[in-house]
């Protein structure tokens, strides 16, 4: 199970707390990009939790080479950032869900 969240409740100090869950059977993670909750207002917090811990990793210095690599496959026709027929595949299922999305809200549907 995978979900993307951008609910900002009024009382964080953020705006649009982006957050990103994972969960499943042995454990799960949360991302939270701007905010640790009632701990630090600094953002790019990993909570890891497990059979065997649980974790917070301080992402800060992760890095992040994702939109310096798609910039380049642009410029130079190269697939670093993700390759071709990922993104091909990624965009159909995404459309193909917000087709029976918008499907089930017709009448009828």
């Amino acid at each position: 199970y995978i979900r993307v969240d951008w609910f900002t409740p009024d009382a964080l100090p953020v705006w649009g707390d982006g957050r990103l869950f994972i969960l499943g059977d042995e454990g799960s993670i949360e991302l939270r990009k701007y905010v640790d909750l009632a701990r630090s207002e600094t953002g790019n917090h990993l909570l890891l939790s497990n059979r065997t811990r649980v974790e917070h990793i301080d992402c800060r210095d992760a890095g992040l080479p994702y939109f310096p690599r798609l910039a380049a496959d642009i410029r130079d026709r190269t697939e670093t950032a993700a390759a071709q027929e990922h993104t091909f595949r990624t965009m159909e299922i995404a459309i193909r869900a917000q087709m029976k999305a918008d499907a089930r809200l017709r009448p009828g549907g």
